[in-house]
């Protein structure tokens, strides 16, 4: 290019803001590779075991720590509390040091998080659970903006790997950590040994993930600025259905296996079921989110397995040692809306900005709002001594997730 041409270009640039980069960057989406496939999915599977292994043996944790009912609670709702929290960050950290480099960074904080919580006491316990919590929010909000940046024509289908992923990780963390107890000298072995599984997903995650080609961005320079997300009413739909299925899963993950304990079931066997309602998750996101994200509407899929979750939330209060097993199993089938929450997020926006944006209000506003059920589900049993009054909140909150959600799975944009 000549001179002239160069200023002449420069010149456009400035008239039109025509802003254009060349050569991979950290502005550019991540390559859609098999390798990055095979990442998404290690990260998405250390997005639960910190909750999971730890909700599977709370009641050792809390009486060899000698922790009150309300620390319980706390520690219960901790895990959300953070994701909402430092999902805010997350857009932030991906705009200064790139989507590669802000996920591994939360593989990395993570590891840190599962590694701290079990060297020490209580307050230790709920730091190290809390700087866990800060990395999986990070994934959380970031790794659904790698799936519709790398892989646009394949969202469905990542999808289901990434949601098959996440709940196998949480499957596994709640089977395998009351079984590690005795091999490796109680709780804190069983817990903190979830650390090599984040180190793995680092570790894979570093080799696999490679910034492309940004794309050229073309902007006139009197472009009316985009609506900020907390002005756009059909984003706060969004945000509030996505919080109240977290309501619901983490009430789920954080207390079901202390209430099947309380009825005469095995600390063994609601490991089990625990572990069951994350792992019906596998078939179903290989299946729910090809189909549903497919199709225009997402509102009757959402409703449908609402429904599942409410069957079971009644089962539980009416006669909960009746049918553990069947109340697992509706419970763990109505759990599977969380894949069509995210992909309503990617869905219901037109570019990758508005995803992330989208994402980080969802998935922050959405925990913090999330954070609220393990913690009122804990402390309204503590108060009362049944489990009734818990499980009746928990169904009114089933139900507005119902109506939140048949508003969000209609095709609109925000």
């Amino acid at each position: 290019m000549s001179i002239a041409e160069q200023e002449t270009r420069a010149e456009e640039t400035i008239a039109t803001g025509r802003a254009e980069e060349t050569g991979p960057s950290r502005r550019g989406a991540l390559v859609g590779t098999p390798l990055l496939v095979v990442g998404v999915a290690l990260a998405a599977s250390n997005l639960r075991p910190a909750v999971t292994s730890m909700s599977s043996v709370l009641g050792e944790v809390r009486d060899g720590l000698g922790a009150s009912a309300v620390w319980t609670s706390v520690l219960t709702a901790v895990p959300t509390i953070c994701f909402g929290l430092a999902a805010i960050a997350a857009p932030l950290l991906s705009r200064r040091l790139g989507m590669a480099r802000a996920i591994g960074l939360a593989m990395a904080v993570l590891t840190a998080g599962l590694v701290l919580r079990v060297v020490d006491g209580p307050w230790v316990v709920l730091g190290g659970t809390f700087v866990a919590a800060a990395g999986i929010a990070i994934g959380n909000v970031l790794i659904p903006v790698v799936v519709k940046q790398s892989f646009p024509h394949a969202v469905g289908r990542v999808t289901g790997v990434y949601t098959a992923a996440l709940a196998a990780g949480g499957g596994i963390g709640a089977a395998f950590t009351p079984p590690l107890e005795p091999l490796l000298g109680g709780w804190r072995g069983a817990v903190g040994a979830w650390a090599l599984l984040s180190l793995a997903a680092l570790v894979v995650w570093t080799i696999g993930a490679r910034h492309g080609e940004p794309e050229p961005v073309v902007r006139a320079a009197d472009e009316e600025e985009r609506r900020p997300m907390v002005r756009r009413p059909l984003a706060w739909v969004v945000t509030a259905f996505f919080g109240l299925q977290a309501c619901v899963a983490y009430v789920a993950m954080g207390w079901l296996s202390e209430l099947f304990v309380s009825v005469g079931v095995t600390r063994t066997d609601a490991g089990l079921m625990l572990a069951l309602i994350n792992l019906i998750g596998i078939p179903l996101s290989f299946v729910i989110p090809p189909i549903a994200l497919n199709r225009a509407s997402q509102s009757g899929w959402i409703v449908g397995l609402a429904c599942c979750s409410l069957a079971a939330v009644a089962g539980l209060a009416i006669a909960p040692a009746a049918a553990p097993w069947l109340w697992t199993v509706l419970l763990g089938v109505g759990m599977a809306v969380f894949p069509l929450g995210l992909g309503v997020i990617a869905l219901r926006t037109r570019e990758a900005a508005e995803t992330t944006d989208l994402s980080a209000m969802a998935q922050g506003f959405g925990y913090l709002i999330g954070a609220t059920g393990p913690f009122l589900f804990g402390i309204l049993h503590g108060l009362t001594g049944s489990w009734t009054p818990s499980l009746v909140l928990l169904g009114a909150v089933i139900v507005a997730e119902m109506v939140l959600g048949w508003v969000a799975g209609r095709p609109r944009y925000v």
